[in-house]
């Protein structure tokens, strides 16, 4: 009886997400990343149009983090169908959704994209390595407290500017996935002993290695990227982070900082030479497929948006290789679920 009273438990949300009248929803509901944001956007408008008869996706940029957690707290009408991810899903978040009775998850590569680093058309046209922003941006570089303040304190080939980074805050997908392709990576060239300390101390490594320092070099914007496009056309010598459309968009007062020695761009990023590009996703809930009018439908033009010749192109997205379109169209046709032995 315990047992059948938790499968009714769990059954009810959906029960209610179902049904009609006032307890169902007729509209799609959308959080996460801000990177994916325009895209998702994007194909909204999109969907809007062909379908006249569907009310307007809800599309909110929430951040990677956040946008998880709304995703995993459950199922019914009160919670996401889909989650924007400007990075993969973490097995212990996976968990979390289980936990809450999420059940299957499909697992959607939408395209790539790249950490930039951008500066104001009127900046000093920084050359950087992983290892320069490393020393420049980690709270505890090499294991000390971080006292770099200008750009030549970190490498002496570098002009004596202030260090001035505006980036994304802690609950932002594109922060977790610049600390994996940008200054974990730094580190260990750095510091040759991380990769020791990654794999038998791994909190050590995350303190020397992932931590960011809170000291005034690095400034927290929130997850409206473009306040740092604003704040880099109004400071020419800081530097900004934020995913490759938004410096696509604006390339009329910014570009791209080189990261050893490569720009990044639509060719750098696609063939994978730009050290940070990165794939974005969707994640999609299969227990709300039928349950909420269009969403299949709104999957299936994002399945048109994301190809080479299609509209998420021209906005910046950089789209995935053939294998992986296919791949996702698979996921899509087939309703197939995520294997968590893939997440870490």
């Amino acid at each position: 009886m315990r047992m059948f009273g938790k499968l009714v438990a769990a059954a009810l949300p959906m029960l209610a997400l179902a049904g009609c009248g006032s307890q169902s929803r007729d509209q799609i509901k959308i959080v996460g990343s801000s990177t994916v944001y325009p895209f998702t956007t994007a194909v909204a408008e999109q969907f809007v149009n062909k379908h006249s008869n569907m009310k307007a996706p809800v599309v909110e940029s929430t951040g990677t983090g956040a946008g998880v957690k709304l995703f995993c707290a459950g199922i019914g009408p009160q919670h996401p169908d889909i989650l924007n991810a400007s990075r993969q899903m973490k097995k212990s978040e996976y968990d979390t959704c289980q936990q809450n009775g999420v059940g299957e998850i499909m697992e959607i590569q939408i395209g790539t994209d790249g950490i930039a680093l951008a500066e104001s058309n009127n900046g000093p046209k920084f050359k950087l390595t992983r290892q320069d922003v490393y020393l420049a941006l980690a709270a505890n570089p090499k294991g000390e407290k971080n006292t770099a303040r200008t750009w030549k304190d970190v490498n002496p080939a570098l002009p004596a500017i202030p260090i001035q980074v505006y980036g994304p805050p802690s609950t932002s997908g594109t922060r977790d996935a610049f600390v994996e392709l940008v200054m974990d990576p730094g580190c260990e060239a750095a510091m040759p002993a991380a990769k020791a300390m990654k794999a038998g101390n791994p909190d050590r490594f995350k303190d020397v290695c992932s931590k960011i320092r809170d000291d005034g070099p690095y400034v927290d914007k929130g997850e409206n990227d473009n306040l740092i496009v604003q704040n880099l056309a109004a400071n020419p010598n800081a530097v900004g982070i934020f995913g490759y459309s938004y410096l696509e968009e604006n390339k009329d007062r910014l570009h791209g900082v080189p990261l050893e020695g490569i720009e990044p761009t639509y060719e750098t990023i696609a063939m994978g030479r730009y050290p940070g590009a990165r794939p974005l996703y969707l994640y999609v809930k299969k227990a709300h497929l039928k349950a909420v009018p269009g969403l299949k439908e709104f999957l299936d033009e994002y399945a048109e948006a994301w190809k080479p010749s299609g509209p998420l192109v021209k906005r910046g997205l950089i789209a995935a290789t053939n294998t992986t379109r296919l791949r996702s169209q698979d996921i899509l046709n087939n309703g197939i679920a995520l294997n968590p032995a893939t997440l870490h």
